[in-house]
Order: structure tokens, then sequence, then C-alpha cells
């Protein structure tokens, strides 16, 4: 999870990345910009797929901008079964990078069965 200062920091990085400009194709990098732990496990359908989740698995990321709860909703989603969501405090930054139109991906880096459901997915958003 992103503290304050790792959260400014990713921000810096992301931007620094979006500057920079595409990598060529020959050297392809992946810059993670953040690793958060999924928001809304109990609410979507992460629950129902858990045990079919696998690390490294791609995520879809889709802005939500007329979400009621939060203007910078940004959802998670796999194979079509909405997972959750960015956590508020770390959503900021990767909405202005999607509203820009910048290219994020994100994957899977965690599953687990831990009691507390805000811990049982992990995932990372990176740049290429």
């Amino acid at each position: 999870m992103c503290s304050g200062y790792a959260t400014r920091l990713a921000s810096s990085a992301l931007c620094l990345a979006l500057w920079a400009g595409p990598a060529p194709a020959q050297d392809k990098v992946r810059l993670i910009v953040q690793s958060s732990n999924l928001a809304g496990f109990r609410y979507h359908a992460a629950a129902e797929v858990l045990g079919e989740l696998r690390v490294g698995d791609t995520l879809q990321l889709a802005r939500e901008p007329d979400n009621p709860h939060d203007p910078n909703a940004v959802s998670l989603s796999w194979r079509g079964h909405k997972l959750g969501y960015v956590p508020r405090r770390d959503n900021a930054t990767l909405a202005w990078s999607l509203d820009r139109g910048d290219v994020l991906r994100a994957r899977i880096s965690r599953v687990t069965r831990h009691p507390n459901p805000a811990r049982r997915i992990e995932f990372e958003v990176y740049a290429e």
C-alpha cells in the first residue's frame, strides 16, 4: 500500500515516464507506478473468482468519472468480472493520467486467503 511519500514518488515516476515518451520496441521496459490492495472486494465479483486469479494475470483499468462516491474512481476488472477499485487514497494520479489518454496497464501481484478482504488481492499499475 502506498504511503503519502510513496504515492508522491510513484506520481513523480509516472509523470517522468509519460513525459519521456514510449521506449523503443526492442527496449520494452515496465515502470511500476503503483502497487495497492484492491478496494471493494466484498461488493463486486472478486470473491466469486478468487480461486481462479493468478499472479501476473492482466487487469483492465477503467475510469468512472461519474461515480457518485468518488470522481477519481478507477475500477479493475479481470476477464469481464469487475473485481473492485483502486483505493481512493491512491487513485488521483491514475485518474488524471487515464483522463489524458495515457496508456497504463495493471496486473495481479499477489492473491491470498487473508482474513481481511481488503488484503486478499494486490495489484500493480505500470507504464510500458
